[in-house]
């Protein structure tokens, strides 16, 4: 495995193999979860219609969170490895979770008005999770803020790394401060707090959205990777040039 992070050759045919099936398990799942979701399950007894907002708000929650994590790990072997197609991956993946982060807040901002009777609430876990978006933010400000390419992406891995951080705060932020939003019903250890018929749905659309989430991160790292070699090529071929004038 290590190879392919050596190799952009064999990464790109790696890509160019699971992006179809990613695809296809998008289109499977996605379809699956929305008619699950809005057709079949009912309404919550406390939340009515409203938790329909959970299909999309929650696995774009747990989206962000992993994105994140992917980009803490692959920069840290980054750095281990000097590897890097491992910082290129990380540049390749961060607008993904970027958007999922914009999601998730978006989301929770329209389920909390009805139910918190507000927008926005200055709670542990919606804060920690603004943090978030501005480390997404942070990062992709760093890695075009530099005119030598390897230097941005270097400095990008940094705050990668440090803001990491904030992952278990906006995990545990709801048990560490007992906060306005509500604990975990699924990612926990006791039995999940959540009925089949509302949790179904929710793991379609869960892997539904990890599906899409990896289909646009290997269509982004495509891009990048060839436009990276148009760039060689350009380079190769105006050097050629200038040495025939000399």
């Amino acid at each position: 495995m290590t190879s392919y992070f050596s190799h952009p050759k064999l990464l790109l045919k790696l890509v160019e193999t699971l992006l179809p099936w990613s695809l296809a398990t998008f289109a499977l799942f996605g379809c699956a979860g929305l008619l699950l979701g809005l057709v079949f399950s009912q309404a919550d007894y406390q939340q009515g219609e409203t938790v329909r907002i959970m299909y999309v708000h929650v696995p774009a929650s747990w989206g962000a969170l992993s994105v994140y994590t992917a980009m803490a790990i692959l920069s840290g072997w980054g750095f281990v490895t000097r590897a890097p197609l491992l910082h290129i991956m990380t540049k390749s993946i961060a607008p993904i979770g970027m958007a999922f982060t914009f999601v998730s807040l978006g989301t929770g901002a329209i389920w909390g008005k009805p139910t918190w009777g507000t927008w926005w609430a200055w709670d542990a876990r919606l804060t920690s999770m603004l943090l978030l978006f501005f480390l997404y933010g942070g990062y992709w400000t760093l890695v075009t803020a530099f005119e030598e390419e390897e230097k941005g992406l270097t400095a990008g891995a940094v705050i990668a790394l440090v803001g990491w951080v904030n992952i278990p705060i906006i995990k545990w932020s709801v048990e560490w401060w007992h906060t306005l939003h509500q604990p975990a019903s699924v990612l926990r250890l006791a039995k999940p707090a959540i009925h089949w018929t509302l949790l179904t749905p929710l793991l379609c659309m869960a892997i539904a959205f990890a599906a899409g989430g990896f289909a646009l991160s290997a269509l982004r790292l495509r891009t990048e990777l060839n436009r990276r070699k148009i760039q060689a090529l350009q380079i190769r071929e105006w050097s050629s040039r200038h040495q025939e004038v000399e």
